[in-house]
């Protein structure tokens, strides 16, 4: 395939003397007993390679897994430049050229890498993070969540999947490939996404020619199940926004005036309620909604996936995977109001809300918060008080799987996953760097992959990675840098 990109004029230039002329002449040599006839590697051979390298990786993920990169707890700051400093000496050891970049003092640190391929071989950019979701509450986990242990297929500890699982794949393509890299590799590790990717525009302006390359794989995402693999054509935006509603300038005792004045929480409430109709759908203004593909999701996997507790109605219409992927959602993820225990007899004065609203790819972020904001000024009763205030936000995505390197990847997680090819899946959460991605790299074809499964309980105790799946993976990976190279 033309995978020749604009950027790859100069922004290579000084790399290929003194590299190439020994990189070509033995590029066969001790392997060509694994090599097909298009001149990459075998699948048997790739297997082979990642079942000799797993000890190793298995050790890197443990050791990454025990740094607490926490990059929300400004207490562990230390440890996020730890994190920074053990992921770019394991890409060194590969032969990759580091370096630890910033947007500004005190920024969280990235790491760039590059590993030169054969010339006029197509250039692929290896995404991932280095930083953590906080672990909250160790009592909640069944082994320390920065201890990596193995319990029956998966290996728990906070980061285990999320994503430094993400960055030994792209170790282990390396580690497979060895000297016989068969594509030009560009790494960029971010040490901030777990909080945003605040400075993450400002790195990519600053070293777009740096990072330019054909193909961009992004390891942050999942699978659709355990043994069925994906690619992840869309994902969800997301508004969150603060409401305060205000009833009372100072509280009031409820026996005197209560059936009089209406509090803030049963106030709120009923706001909040105008959000739904009856069936669970909601019921904002002028949102974005789409059609998903043609993917079966069974109820009684997806009750056993989300923990829905006996009984309970699920809400909403239409097919499952278009609730999940391509339709908004809002849910109240936090509440200010006096606590039960030790609750007095008066009227709440006021009571805040945390509205957090996925929107569906094809909506933008400024409608579906001026639409939000529309309904919750509307909808206010007893003419409370009300304040609406923008907390953050993050568009969605939608990328168009077609093409060459697209065909590649398929090819590679058909063959990976024994025959069972990969479907174009949607996710209902929200990856905002990768909007980031296409806006910066508009001719790249943008792949969207991960390590995760229904069952990884990101974000969540006892988070954990599928070691077979994870092994898929990397086959997966290895494989795509070789079907790259040949197209």
């Amino acid at each position: 395939m033309d995978v020749t990109s604009p950027h790859d004029s100069g922004h290579d230039s000084g790399h290929d003397s003194g590299h190439d002329s020994g990189h070509d002449s033995g590029h066969d040599s001790g392997h060509d007993s694994g090599r097909d006839d298009a001149g990459t590697l075998s699948v048997a051979e790739v297997r082979s390679r990642l079942a000799a390298e797993m000890p190793r990786l298995r050790a890197d993920l443990e050791a990454l897994v025990a740094i607490e990169s926490v990059s929300a707890d400004p207490a562990r700051a230390g440890e996020v430049e730890r994190s920074a400093e053990a992921t770019a000496a394991l890409l060194a050891a590969e032969g990759v050229r580091t370096e630890i970049v910033r947007a500004h003092e005190g920024a969280p640190p990235a790491v760039l890498g590059l590993k030169q391929g054969p010339v006029g071989a197509p250039t692929v950019l290896l995404y991932a993070h280095h930083d953590v979701q906080p672990e909250n509450d160790h009592a909640e986990w069944d082994s320390p969540p920065y201890v990596a242990t193995e319990r029956g297929e998966r290996l728990y500890g906070r980061g285990a999947a999320d994503d430094k699982a993400g960055i030994i794949a792209h170790l282990a393509a390396l580690r497979i490939w060895g000297d016989d890299l068969p594509v030009t590799v560009k790494f960029f590790i971010e040490g901030e996404e777990e909080v945003g990717s605040h400075t993450l525009p400002a790195l990519l302006a600053a070293h777009q020619d740096r990072l330019a390359a054909d193909v961009i794989v992004i390891a942050d995402s999942a699978n659709f199940d355990v043994g069925v693999p994906a690619l992840t054509t869309s994902l969800r935006g997301m508004v969150r926004a603060d409401v305060e509603v205000r009833t009372l300038t100072h509280a009031v005792h409820s026996g005197m005036w209560g059936g009089l004045v209406p509090d803030a929480l049963m106030t709120l409430s009923r706001l909040i309620a105008t959000l739904h109709d009856d069936a669970g759908n909601l019921a904002i203004a002028g949102l974005y909604a789409g059609p998903a593909a043609d993917v079966d999701y069974p109820e009684a996997r997806l009750r056993a996936e989300s923990g829905a507790v006996e009984g309970l109605q699920l809400i909403g219409d239409g097919t499952a995977v278009e609730r999940l992927w391509t339709r908004p959602a809002l849910s109240i993820t936090g509440l200010d109001a006096p606590q039960v225990e030790g609750a007095s007899n008066t009227l709440v004065p006021a009571a805040r809300a945390r509205l957090s609203l996925r929107i569906a790819p094809g909506d933008t972020t400024d409608n579906a918060a001026d639409a939000l904001r529309r309904h919750v000024e509307s909808h206010t009763p007893w003419g409370a008080s009300v304040t609406f205030t923008l907390v953050d936000t993050g568009e969605a995505t939608r990328i168009d799987a077609q093409g060459p390197a697209y065909d590649a990847a398929r090819a590679a997680f058909t063959a990976a996953w024994d025959g069972t090819a990969p479907i174009d899946m949607g996710v209902g959460g929200s990856i905002p760097f990768i909007a980031e991605f296409l806006d910066a790299f508009p001719s790249a074809a943008v792949l969207v992959t991960g390590v995760e499964d229904p069952d990884t309980r990101a974000h969540g105790a006892n988070e954990g990675l599928h070691l077979a799946e994870f092994e898929r993976v990397c086959v997966a990976e290895a494989l795509l840098l070789g079907n790259l190279a040949a197209e």
